[in-house]
């Protein structure tokens, strides 16, 4: 592996730092919502109950909106689109603690409408980020992004409960609609993404060209399932052992600390092999680290092992949106990012399920492990299917494209 010269040095401009002010305002909320519905709840009629089912009505709503709306997303209006999309959220969020006892459809209408209306933007920004760079600089931008990412959610957690707790229940949803809604004000001022070549039409990408990249939303899918395994079995795993629950919230916060160094990392080299053979090296080390948290004894074994896990978890998450970058034409990358944005949310909402299934009829590490190996065996099927579909199209090959309503 051979270091860069610039390193991050090149991504510090005007417009790299205002697009980061961007992600962070519209990534926030996202990160605090689930959360923050539960707080929000607690004292009312439902109580947790009721917040669970907020929050999982919200993350139904971001699995509906992203591919809904993220295939829609147009050059030449994509501003406007995402705009649109992060004032809309910012309504619903800021309604939300207004209308707290109201009868419980209605939350679940604002819970939905505040996941799905702005559930096109991560896929969206993203794809602003990756014109606004040189190409050799785009493997950068997204450790930086996925960096930014992480912090995101590492603090999102202490943020609600300080704000629930010592402020207002509904403060951090309130805190929510403010990033929203200025994130929708400054995406004006990003440039408009546009296509490389002049000569391409501007228009919806088919649905045939977005399936395409299913083996790259596959293997997406299995690391958010293998994430939400250790996630959720981890406060059972640290009673079976006799340890504090409490201890979930501090282990759970150093792996995405872990994540976003390791995503810091990944952009400082230029690492060896293609993106799609360091994207399944790094799942598997990752599905390893995992599978430690089992054997390791102890709270400094559980702890070693998710920090390892939250390192090698980031260079899926960049490696990832790398081979769908190459994979799919460039005019389909805003659509293809919401599409996978959508599978990664239904992974874990599915794995949440199975989880909770696995845990009534086995031990914690049995269920972690059960986990680990359903993962692995989707990315051996994903590897598969990307080695026997043959060599991608390039952004500089042409796209046949058609209207938003037009079949694949």
């Amino acid at each position: 592996m051979s270091a860069t010269k610039s390193g991050y040095r090149g991504l510090l401009t005007r417009e790299f730092l205002l697009w980061a002010v961007v992600s962070l305002a519209s990534k926030a909320p996202v990160a605090m919502t689930p959360l923050a519905l539960v707080f929000l709840s607690r004292e009312s009629p439902g109580g947790y109950t009721l917040g669970a089912t907020l929050a999982s009505v919200y993350v139904l709503g971001e699995v509906v909106g992203a591919p809904l709306l993220g295939t829609r997303l147009s050059r030449g209006r994509l501003r406007g689109q995402l705009s649109a999309g992060l004032l809309v959220g910012a309504l619903a969020f800021g309604a939300l603690p207004v209308a707290h006892s109201a009868p419980a459809p209605v939350l679940l209408v604002l819970a939905f409408v505040a996941g799905a209306a702005p559930a096109a933007c991560p896929g969206g920004i993203r794809s602003v980020l990756t014109r606004m760079v040189a190409d050799d600089m785009v493997p950068r931008a997204l450790s930086a992004e996925a960096t930014l990412t992480q912090i995101v959610w590492a603090a999102a957690p202490g943020l609600v409960v300080l704000l629930a707790l010592q402020v207002h229940p509904g403060a951090p949803l309130v805190l929510g609609a403010l990033l929203a809604a200025t994130a929708s004000l400054l995406v004006f001022r990003l440039p408009e993404p546009q296509h490389r070549e002049p000569t391409e039409r501007a228009a919806a990408t088919t649905t045939r060209t977005l399936l395409s990249g299913w083996p790259v939303y596959l293997t997406s899918a299995a690391a958010m399932a293998m994430l939400a395994t250790a996630e959720l079995v981890l406060p059972a795993l640290l009673e079976d052992r006799q340890l504090s629950v409490s201890w979930s919230g501090p282990l759970l916060a150093g792996f995405a600390l872990a994540s976003a160094v390791g995503a810091f990392c990944y952009g400082l080299r230029t690492w060896p092999g293609s993106v799609r053979t360091q994207s399944l090296v790094f799942l598997a080390v990752t599905a390893t680290c995992v599978s430690l948290i089992t054997l390791l004894p102890g709270l400094p074994g559980i702890a070693v092992a998710l920090l390892l896990a939250g390192v090698f978890q980031s260079g899926v998450m960049v490696t990832r949106n790398l081979s769908l970058r190459e994979r799919l034409p460039e005019p389909a990358h805003a659509a293809a990012y919401s599409v996978m944005y959508a599978v990664q949310g239904l992974g874990y909402s599915l794995t949440a399920t199975l989880t909770a299934v696995a845990l009534d009829l086995a031990s914690p590490s049995a269920a972690i492990l059960g986990g680990v190996t359903i993962t692995l065996l989707i990315t051996v099927v994903s590897a598969i299917a990307e080695r026997g579909s043959g060599h991608p199209p390039t952004t500089a090959e042409p796209l046949a494209l058609a209207d938003a309503d037009d079949g694949p």
